[in-house]
């Protein structure tokens, strides 16, 4: 891992980037989207930076839908990415749920509207009754979860520790009225080994530096929080921008966090 920069350059926009670096990995929430609705002006930047000549990847820990369903939604919003540049959380738990947790019980909580088919195994969405049969849990979102449930959660697995997946290391998430609690959040209070997946943890970024097929030198992290997207792109040893105008420090001054954390980006820009 690179060390981080002793402070972080102010540049207008990422088109000031464009000449330094030949792929660009993406977040989602606080850079392309605030909760559902698209930022403006984020589907021009990003035609831009692909007309520039620019590798893009979208890496995202939201992990309550499918790859194929945020692609979707991309594609509504105006955005042209093809399947291969958009990363979801939940789709890195699919790879590790075929290679290393085969003929499981496993429980879900957090599948908008239940919908688990694309995910491999026997998964089913988190009810009474698998509190005590399931043989492992995958937390995939946090709508819908409370204080009472998390507390059932924690007194199952002190009862019987099984193993537990975080498909969203997120702890907590920008939306048009505020933050939520993200499944990290809940997912750091549990007992024994939470194995996570999604930023920043290193496979997702490995996954994102195959995809663009570049060093890591040669990317730039574009990203609204410094513990998932800086932290994580600056471990992968990839550059970092930060995103401040909107998203995470919407309204903030990063600087006292940064400080205080170390983790302090290449470059800042209000936005894309």
């Amino acid at each position: 891992m690179r060390g981080f920069p002793p402070f972080s350059a102010r540049v207008p926009d990422l088109r000031a980037l464009f000449g330094r670096y030949d792929g660009f990995i993406q977040d989602a929430y606080g850079v392309l989207n605030v909760g559902t609705a698209a930022i403006p002006g984020a589907a021009a930047r990003i035609a831009e930076m692909r007309a520039a000549g620019k590798r893009l990847v979208v890496l995202t820990n939201g992990a309550s839908q499918s790859g194929a369903a945020a692609l979707a939604r991309f594609h509504h919003w105006g955005f042209d990415f093809t399947a291969d540049e958009v990363i979801a959380s939940r789709d890195l738990v699919a790879e590790a749920l075929r290679k290393d947790h085969g003929g499981l019980l496993w429980a879900a909580i957090g599948a908008d509207d239940g919908a688990l088919d694309d995910l491999p195994g026997d998964l089913r969405p988190l009810d009474d009754d698998l509190l005590t049969r399931a043989e492992g849990f995958v937390f995939l979102g946090s709508g819908g979860w409370s204080a009472a449930r998390q507390a059932a959660l924690l007194a199952a697995l002190r009862a019987d520790p099984r193993p537990v997946i975080c498909a969203n290391p997120d702890i907590v998430a920008p939306r048009e009225t505020g933050f939520t609690w993200e499944p990290g959040h809940f997912a750091h209070d549990l007992p024994g080994t939470v194995q996570f997946h999604g930023k920043p943890f290193g496979g997702a970024f490995d996954e994102a530096l195959r995809r663009l097929a570049l060093p890591a030198s040669r990317v730039a992290m574009v990203g609204d929080t410094l513990h998932t997207d800086v932290l994580g792109g600056r471990a992968a040893g990839c550059f970092t921008v930060l995103i401040t105008g909107q998203g995470f420090f919407a309204g903030i001054d990063p600087q006292p966090f940064i400080a205080a954390s170390g983790i302090t980006p290449d470059f800042m820009t209000e936005s894309l």
